[in-house]
This record gives C-alpha cells, structure tokens and sequence, in this order.
C-alpha cells in the first residue's frame, strides 16, 4: 500500500514534463488521480499508463486561465471520488522573445493569466471542499525565476513571484481549516518549455539537468508528509549547474 493509499489528487499541467510525471508518481503511491491540461490526447495515454500498472487515475482537459473550466475539473473529482486531498498545480507556460524590449501587452497577459491567475484559480476552487473534509495540500510548482533574476522574462518571474504571494496568504488565512499550502521550486529541468527555448540549450547542459521525475518525487513528499507539518517552499536544483542565487542559463 502506497503512502497515499485512498487520496483524492488533483494534477494540473499533466500532459506532458513534471505533471506527467507527478500524475505517474502519485498514481504509484496509491492516490485516485485527476489528471488536467488542455490537450486531451497526451492525457488519455497517461491514463492508459497508470491503469496499466494497477492504478486508478481519470482525465478531465482543463486551461487553468478559464475559471469555468477549473470549477469543472474540482467538480470532477468530487463527483467521482467523493473527496479532494491535494490540488498539484503544475501548468504553465512561458513565450520565445520574452525580453522586455520586446515583450508584448499580449504575452504579459497570457503568461500571467495561466501561471498567475491560474494558480488563484487552483486554489480558490478547492478550499471550499478541503474545508469541509478538516484538510488538504495545495502544492504549487513554481520556479527558481520567483527567487532570484534569469533570464526567463519579466512576465515568467512576475508570475512566479506573485505565486508565493498567494501561497503565504492562503496558508496564513488557511491554517486553521487543516489546509496546507507548499510551493517548490525548481531550478533547471529538461522539461518541453526549456526545449522549446528559441536557442537551443546546449546539450552538455541538458545532461546535467534535472528530469521531471525529481519534481515529481518532491511534490510526493510534500503532499505525504504527517498533517502535523507542512512544507513552505522547497527549492530544488541540479547540483551540477546551480546553486542559491545563481542563474545558469
């Protein structure tokens, strides 16, 4: 039996990178799974996977940017498992020519409505049944780039930074409802969005990159911790290439 044997989790982003891998990982701990991002496809394969070996995960295509859409997927789960645990906000995105000298009222706006707005979104939708049950774990996957300055875009780190504002707060004003909040955040990761960089990553740094396997297993181990402790903010970064305040890339 798996840590997480009988939790309901919510995996936003889980078509691809870490939220496929966190949905995977989750599942292997026993936890009935809600698997959310807009493409549909990728989702029905993670599906297939997880049911493959034993575990019991369902899809439910999601842009986190679209509240409608978010009420839905909470929706989903409670319906379907009768209960919700943990909401894993993994989703989001960032553009090609992010600099500000080119950086557009569009752009800032997109960026932020899924990787800020989104995030409000998240949690904001889930409190009102994790209050009900005594308990949750809302786990927001942020970024190094909410730390310190990269070269990421002022939209991608506004966004990032904005996230842990929402964190502190919703922790402070949920603490008494047994609901814990944690936002980890990686540092360089051989994900879909760094390979979709418009200059390419030099392969030698790939190498050293961490994999989305490492995100998942720390959002695991925030959500399986006793409900006696809590995980604030989790930074985790390939020893290789980085370390606190340093910008690799």
């Amino acid at each position: 039996m798996g840590k997480l044997a009988g939790q309901v989790v919510i995996v936003t982003g889980a078509s691809s990178g870490m939220g496929w891998e966190a949905a995977r990982q989750f599942a292997d701990e026993g936890a009935k799974v809600v698997a959310a991002a807009r493409r549909e496809g990728p989702l029905q394969e993670l599906i297939k996977r997880i049911a493959d070996k034993g575990g019991e995960a369902i899809s439910c295509p999601t842009d986190i940017a679209k509240r409608e859409d978010v009420d839905r997927l909470v929706q989903t789960a409670i319906d379907k498992f009768g209960r919700l645990d943990v909401m894993c906000n993994i989703a989001g995105i960032n553009a090609p020519y992010r600099e500000m000298a080119v950086l557009t009222q569009e752009k800032w706006d997109r960026i932020l409505a899924t990787n800020l707005t989104g995030a409000f979104h998240c949690t904001q939708a889930v409190l009102p049944q994790m209050r009900q049950q005594g308990g949750g774990t809302i786990i927001h996957v942020s970024s190094v780039s909410g730390k310190w300055g990269d070269t990421s875009g002022a939209a991608y780190q506004a966004a990032k930074h904005g996230m842990t504002g929402l964190a502190y707060a919703t922790m402070v004003e949920e603490r008494k409802n047994g609901i814990r909040v944690s936002v980890i955040y990686p540092g360089l990761c051989d994900t879909p969005i760094l390979r979709n960089r418009v200059v390419p990553v030099p392969r030698e740094i790939l190498d050293k990159a961490m994999r989305p396997e490492d995100i998942a297993a720390a959002c695991v181990f925030c959500a399986s911790l006793p409900l006696r402790t809590y995980i604030s903010d989790l930074v985790i970064m390939p020893g290789g290439l980085q370390c606190v305040g340093q910008a690799v890339i």
